[in-house]
């Protein structure tokens, strides 16, 4: 299954369209922002990984999700460090670090220097670019 970890997933603007809701679509394929504390899961304490909307990555898990009072899920650092790519963002008069899912690019969010312990590191993601799977109690 390794091989497939980073694979490239293409679809057409229409196919986006059509397995995604509106707002899922501008904000993953446009770059788009949902208002604060309206996203799904922005203040879920479940156990579990949140996956990408677009290709069902597993991008964080709720061992590394924090309350960071922003109004978007918050997480020190992603399941795997080849999960999400980082991109220079120069929109909004400032210049910030955009976070996008290695397999499939849709938008997450950004990531900022202001985050807790153990990586100092704040990924300010979208709810809307995540979803949530809760972890089986019953498995091994």
């Amino acid at each position: 299954m390794a091989e497939m970890k980073n694979k490239k997933i293409q679809k057409t603007d229409a196919e986006w369209r059509a397995q995604l809701t509106p707002e899922q679509y501008h904000v993953t394929r446009k770059g788009g922002t949902e208002r604060a504390f309206t996203g799904p899961n922005w203040d879920n304490k479940d156990d579990g990984y949140y996956h990408c909307v677009c290709c069902g990555r597993p991008l964080f898990h709720s061992d590394t999700k924090f309350d960071s009072g922003t109004g978007w899920p918050s997480y020190h650092s992603p399941v795997d460090p080849e999960a999400v790519t980082e991109h220079k963002d120069r929109s909004l008069f400032m210049t910030r670090t955009e976070i996008k899912c290695a397999d499939c690019e849709a938008h997450l969010g950004h990531v900022f220097n202001d985050g807790p312990h153990p990586t100092g590191l704040r990924y300010c993601m979208n709810g809307t670019a995540l979803t949530f799977k809760a972890d089986d109690k019953d498995e091994n």
